[in-house]
């Protein structure tokens, strides 16, 4: 018959284990949430600085989206665009919003992207075909 002490022991290391093995589990989903899942570089031209209603775009998410959306669903496009699969689609391109939340854009990055004139590197992060930020580099 197990000693006291024993059974405390094996109840102890089975708490462990099982810890263990969730942070394990937490943290391989948390990384595989933020894989490189594509990439791309455009310019930022007149073009992506309005919406398809003539409005100016003000902000830096609203420009990349139209700028995705000028060059996949308009066949708009200026020199050194990129195609890239994920905002091909629509429903990608609706969050675009919230992947810049969740992403980063300097602040001095996003005011020369808003005044159009520059080129972007934007990578996309995720988990296979769903994204979940996006970080953007701006040169002008």
């Amino acid at each position: 018959m197990p000693h006291k002490t024993q059974k405390r022991r094996f109840g102890v290391l089975t708490a462990m284990l099982l810890a263990a093995t969730t942070m394990s589990f937490a943290f391989a989903t948390g990384a595989r949430a933020q894989e490189l899942i594509g990439s791309y570089v455009a310019y930022i031209g007149q073009p992506d600085l309005f919406n398809s209603k003539g409005a100016r775009l003000t902000e830096p998410w609203q420009i990349l989206r139209q700028d995705r959306a000028n060059f996949h669903r308009f066949g708009i496009s200026q020199p050194g665009d990129e195609f890239d699969p994920f905002f091909g689609s629509i429903g990608n391109r609706e969050i675009m919003e919230r992947m810049v939340m969740n992403g980063s854009i300097e602040p001095q990055a996003a005011k020369r992207l808003v005044e159009g004139g520059a080129v972007v590197f934007v990578r996309i992060f995720g988990s296979g075909s769903t994204g979940t930020s996006v970080k953007v580099t701006v040169a002008k």
